[in-house]
């Protein structure tokens, strides 16, 4: 690493930056869940000899690389982007399921995994529940944007993401416990035993503290400004200052910075940011996520090319089925005294519960000493490649298969009065242009032209048949064409400005009382 100057740096990550941006282009044009395609590629380049990519795979598959730019580079970003946007309001209506997956369901997880791995993989105790802290953390990014793209049910979607904001931390802190104070904690019998439990309650507790303090300094802070730019900086402030904070003071970061964006998201945006602070906010952290994510699947797909199956193939597959076992647990059970609970939703989450980053970036981060550390390293990057790729790639057969992602009544009527309009349309105007290219007369095209007209006209009457039907289907394409519209006269306002037709004054709030529409068409849909 010494030969590595930091213009060499910007190099290399700069690479990176434009791999995973055109992945992700290419995933995101084919409609394709971009993580999954990130980890597949990643590892083909690991696994390829290609000369340019050999100095970026020497630079990120370095243990301490990667466990720096995942735990403390990214994943305070990417917390604090998902809890920012995540309305207390959901979380409130979803608290039963949501607490039972984070707590009730990461404790089984874990204690499943922790004592089959000892009795079955033969791993000393440390190491075992070592492994099953990394296996009790899950990463719901690839699911969601597969969600988003079949069109799953909100309220399915709030719950694996509020599981994983929270597991995430819990699953943190088992993992420090087990790795540094266990067999201490053991050797000590029942004292041992209230000590761990104090440390478990000692951790998790300063996390909600710190996190809870900075979100409502934060928030408060807000009230005072009305400069986008600068509530941007402050939420980066948050979310960095909340997790280091935390962990210097010995407490949950991951925790910290999801209580502090939580508290900032919602109740920092009710008392102190306009409209267009919290559009201008959400499109930041969109961004920063979007390239975030990009990157972290790219270099896990990297790193795992690091593991040696030689001769662990078959402890490599006993664990994966263990991992599989513990989280069919830990979600049927936890979920067994949830009312109304669809099944077919607890399918969805259990198959849905992939591993990704944050388990690779755990174990790096474990001594190079730690007894059993390659074994775990080699079980772990089986379970996170197995799960991204095999369980991310039939998630969506199996949503259609459950029929999750049923489509509101009317829907697929609506759908295909819209197809045939749109080619009767096309069929119009491509008549139209043949008779101008090639002089056809109008006798002749006039006749072809109104039998497509009165078809389109009688599918105009069964439209608002179904409209009035179904007047969500009509509410959502007004919302549409009025967001398009704003969009447009936003562009308008700008051109205006250009010109100098109209000072920089009255543009800016004009657009601002657009963005205020656009805030509030987006919150009442």
């Amino acid at each position: 690493m010494e030969h590595l100057d930091l213009h060499h740096i910007f190099e290399l990550g700069f690479l990176l930056v434009m791999i995973a941006a055109g992945i992700t282009a290419i995933a995101k044009k084919c409609r394709q869940p971009y993580p999954i395609a990130l980890v597949i590629v990643g590892t083909i380049i690991g696994l390829v000899h290609i000369p340019l990519f050999e100095p970026l795979k020497d630079f990120i598959t370095e243990g301490e690389v990667f466990n720096f730019v995942i735990i403390t580079l990214f994943l305070p970003a990417l917390l604090g982007e998902a809890a920012l946007k995540l309305p207390f309001s959901h979380l409130r209506e979803n608290k039963r399921p949501v607490l039972a997956l984070a707590f009730g369901g990461t404790l089984i997880s874990f204690l499943i995994v922790g004592f089959s791995s000892m009795w079955l993989m033969h791993l000393a105790i440390p190491a075992a529940f070592v492994f099953a802290a990394l296996m009790s953390a899950t990463d719901p990014v690839s699911v969601l944007s597969i969600f988003k793209s079949v069109g799953a049910p909100k309220k399915l979607s709030i719950v694996v993401e509020g599981e994983s904001l929270f597991n995430d931390g819990l699953a943190v802190v088992l993992f420090n416990i087990s790795a540094f104070y266990l067999m201490t904690y053991l050797d000590l019998g029942i004292q041992g035993a209230g000590l761990g439990l104090w440390e478990f309650v000692k951790v998790i507790s300063l996390g909600l503290i710190i996190g809870g303090a900075l979100g409502y300094v934060f928030s408060q802070l807000t009230k005072y400004f009305d400069d986008y730019p600068l509530e941007i900086i402050f939420s980066i402030i948050l979310f960095y200052s909340s997790f280091l904070l935390a962990e210097m003071a010995g407490a949950s970061g991951v925790i910290a910075v999801v209580v502090a964006a939580l508290i900032f998201g919602n109740y920092g945006a009710k008392i102190g940011m306009s409209p267009t602070t919290k559009l201008n906010i959400n499109n930041f952290w969109d961004v920063a996520a979007l390239l975030a994510n990009s990157l972290v699947f790219l270099m896990v797909g990297l790193e795992i090319t690091r593991i040696d199956l030689t001769d662990k193939w078959g402890l490599a597959i006993m664990a994966i089925v263990i991992v599989l076992i513990a989280r069919s647990a830990a979600v049927y059970i936890s979920l067994a005294f949830i009312k109304k609970f669809p099944v077919t939703w607890q399918h969805t989450i259990n198959w849905g519960g992939l591993k990704g980053s944050l388990s690779i970036a755990l174990v790096l981060s474990l001594p190079r000493d730690f007894p059993g550390r390659e074994d775990i390293l080699v079980f772990a990057f089986s379970v996170v490649l197995f799960s991204l790729v095999v369980q991310g790639l039939t998630i969506k057969p199996l949503l259609e298969r459950l029929g999750v992602n049923q489509k509101e009544e009317g829907n697929q009527e609506y759908e295909e009065l819209l197809a045939k309009g749109h080619r009767l349309e096309t069929a119009i105007q491509e008549v139209q242009q043949v008779k101008h290219n090639l002089l056809i007369h109008e006798a002749v095209s006039s006749e072809l032209t109104d039998q497509y007209k009165k078809e389109v006209s009688q599918l105009h009457q069964q439209t608002n048949k179904l409209f009035e039907t179904y007047p969500e289907l009509k509410n959502k394409q007004q919302t549409i064409l009025k967001k398009h519209s704003l969009y447009a006269q936003y562009q308008a306002i700008e051109n205006l400005s250009k010109e100098d037709i109209i000072s920089n004054e009255v543009a800016e709030q004009e657009q601002a009382q657009i963005i205020d529409e656009i805030v509030r068409l987006e919150n009442d849909h």
